[in-house]
């Protein structure tokens, strides 16, 4: 992907969780379930959420979505706890994961953290751009839900 030309969506929230929950939230298949898929997002039954959290390993989150099966892919580049996740993100017969890349900064702040999420697309995907703020802004909206609601244990 050529950096100069990508369109780069920004989002980010600030938390009352620690860095390494909201972190942890991003690679904990039980966690990605109740903000990132599923009913407590969007109209969605989850399939199946396989990551394998380090740099060179891949993830594959499979959802049905208006009787259609969606497989959200992608591969982790940066895994460094609690402050920074990159991976790439493509549909599976859609787009090429290599054509998306996500990247998540997470500081500590007093009473919790701030995360900055950047997704960079290629320039083929521009149109989408508004589309893509709008889904990742419903997702860490489900992110806030879920540390404000009691842990389970």
């Amino acid at each position: 992907m050529n950096d100069a030309a990508t369109v780069n969506v920004r989002v980010s929230r600030r938390f009352t969780a620690s860095a390494e929950r909201v972190f942890d939230a991003w690679l904990t298949p039980r966690l990605l379930g109740q903000w990132m898929f599923g009913p407590a997002v969007r109209e969605e039954k989850i399939l199946r959420l396989d990551i394998d959290p380090r740099v060179g390993g891949t993830f594959s989150m499979l959802v049905e979505r208006q009787g259609e099966t969606i497989d959200h892919l992608g591969t982790y580049l940066e895994v460094d706890r609690p402050h920074r996740l990159v991976f790439t993100w493509g549909i599976r017969g859609l787009s090429n994961p290599d054509d998306s890349r996500v990247a998540i900064d997470i500081a500590p702040t007093e009473g919790g953290c701030e995360l900055t999420l950047i997704h960079s697309l290629h320039p083929d995907w521009a149109e989408y751009a508004q589309r893509t703020e709008l889904g990742w802004n419903t997702m860490l909206d489900a992110l806030l839900r879920l540390f404000a609601a009691p842990e389970k244990t």
